[in-house]
C-alpha cells in the first residue's frame, strides 16, 4: 500500500471517531482522543513519506552529472548514467 493510501485510510479513521463522537455522548471524550491518535498516526506517515522524498531528491541533485578526464589533447568530460 502507498504512503498516500496509508495517510488517507488514517485520516478515514479519525473522522469515523469524530462522527461517533458527535453520537455517543457518553464516550465523546474517548472518541475525540482516538481521532486525535489516527490523526497523529496519519501525520507521521506523512512526514516519513516526506523524508524519504527529500531524501531521494537532495541525493539526485547531490550526484555529479559529468566526471572531468585528463588525456593529452585538453580536459573533456565524460557523463555519468
Amino acid at each position: 500500500m502507498e504512503a498516500v493510501e496509508r495517510v488517507q485510510r488514517l485520516r478515514a479513521m479519525g473522522s469515523l471517531c469524530r462522527q461517533q463522537a458527535a453520537y455517543n455522548s457518553m464516550n465523546k471524550w474517548k472518541l475525540l482522543a482516538e481521532a486525535e491518535y489516527w490523526d497523529h498516526l496519519a501525520d507521521l506517515e506523512l512526514s516519513a513519506h516526506l523524508q524519504q522524498c527529500n531524501a531521494i531528491s537532495s541525493d539526485e541533485k547531490e550526484r555529479p552529472q559529468a566526471i572531468p578526464t585528463t588525456n593529452d589533447a585538453g580536459p573533456e568530460t565524460i557523463s555519468v548514467a
